[in-house]
């Protein structure tokens, strides 16, 4: 920049963008597939348990309405969000390595291209709806720790205490199995003894998931919402790929949305929710892009001669009402995701491309 002034900067920059178009690398973003015409609402979400059945009926009731796609995508968030028996989200979430629950969620509505996100935010159960605030009644993006906080207070969120009892014994069983040589658990003379008194051994459990619920209305709109409590015993103050535009969550009104659960680090580095509604918009089915996802993120790990597999699961669906999902794991698998449209509530099982490496 020292040998070029700020308005050659500018001249050359846009003649490059200009020069991009002409050649058609840009893609055309003026006109939705959809526009002029109804389309048949549906809404998914990457959970599969009773929780996001439930979910799925209580938001299929505001799109079967005609009720906009923002709306549902926020009302299965929340179900799943107040589940104090989900320990991948909200209430129930497991904590951090402090054992202080921090959660992220992002929003997105295609309507407007307008998104909101909170990260690191605590005593909230909804993070979801805190990040549609954001969305609606800041010029931000994306608020994190206390300043989402004292935000969240603002708006009238109620703050409470979010770690549940089960959540706290199962950070407390994880805490004292950490070492045989630091000073949580039993008295030392009574570790590792016959007959009780020594550390409970059970597996501990441990998380890095994450809900997903995106939908299209009768409008033909499109919206999406990324939520979780991260990974648990996670270094307090780390934020994962959930609240990221991009990472955790896109969408785009003339496309359809993507969303990511997983460990959440390799999305970060590859955006992998914009990749997978690029490649949508290229042409690709929801259930190739996600595939795509995944190849894309194996890929550039043997690029640099690593042979390593994170543990990572995409969704997504585009405005014609198709689905897709794609998962790194091992054999058959659970069904991927839970759909709901005109034809009622369905499970799609997806793809299992690769054995998790470590």
């Amino acid at each position: 920049m020292s040998t070029l002034d700020r308005r050659d900067f500018l001249r050359h920059s846009l003649a490059a963008g200009a020069g991009a178009a002409a050649l058609g690398r840009l893609p055309d973003l003026s006109v939705p597939r959809n526009a002029g015409r109804g389309a048949n609402p549906i809404i998914i979400t990457s959970h599969t348990n009773e929780t996001g059945q439930e979910a799925m009926r209580q938001a299929w009731e505001i799109l079967a309405s005609g009720g906009m796609a923002l709306d549902a995508v926020e009302k299965g968030a929340n179900i799943v969000e107040v589940d104090p028996n989900d320990h991948s989200v909200g209430y129930g979430g497991l904590p951090n390595a402090a054992g202080v629950v921090q959660l992220d969620a992002s929003c997105m509505d295609g309507k407007t291209y307008s998104a909101g996100s909170v990260a690191c935010i605590e005593n909230i159960k909804t993070p979801s709806s805190v990040a549609r605030a954001v969305m609606e009644h800041t010029d931000h993006v994306m608020l994190v720790g206390k300043g989402a906080l004292a935000f969240a207070v603002s708006m009238g969120f109620k703050e409470e205490n979010i770690l549940t009892p089960e959540a706290r014994e199962i950070w407390i069983r994880w805490r004292e199995n950490l070492s045989p040589n630091d000073a949580y658990g039993p008295p030392v003379y009574l570790r590792n003894r016959s007959g009780g008194g020594g550390s409970d051994r059970r597996p501990v459990e441990s998380h890095h998931g994450t809900v997903n619920v995106l939908a299209v209305d009768s409008n033909g709109d499109v919206a999406g919402i990324t939520t979780t409590s991260g990974l648990s015993w996670k270094v307090p103050g780390r934020v994962g790929d959930s609240p990221i535009i991009g990472a955790g969550l896109y969408v785009d009104n003339s496309v359809g949305a993507a969303g990511a659960t997983g460990r959440g680090e390799d999305v970060m580095k590859s955006l992998a929710s914009y990749f997978i509604v690029g490649r949508m918009r290229d042409g690709r089915t929801p259930q190739q892009a996600c595939e795509d996802a995944i190849e894309m993120i194996v890929q550039r790990y043997k690029a640099v001669n690593i042979d390593y597999v994170p543990g990572e699961k995409f969704v997504a669906l585009n405005k014609d009402g198709e689905v897709g999902c794609a998962y790194m794991g091992g054999g058959g698998g659970p069904p991927a995701l839970t759909m709901h449209t005109p034809g009622g509530q369905t499970q799609y099982k997806g793809t299992s491309l690769y054995p998790v490496r470590r």
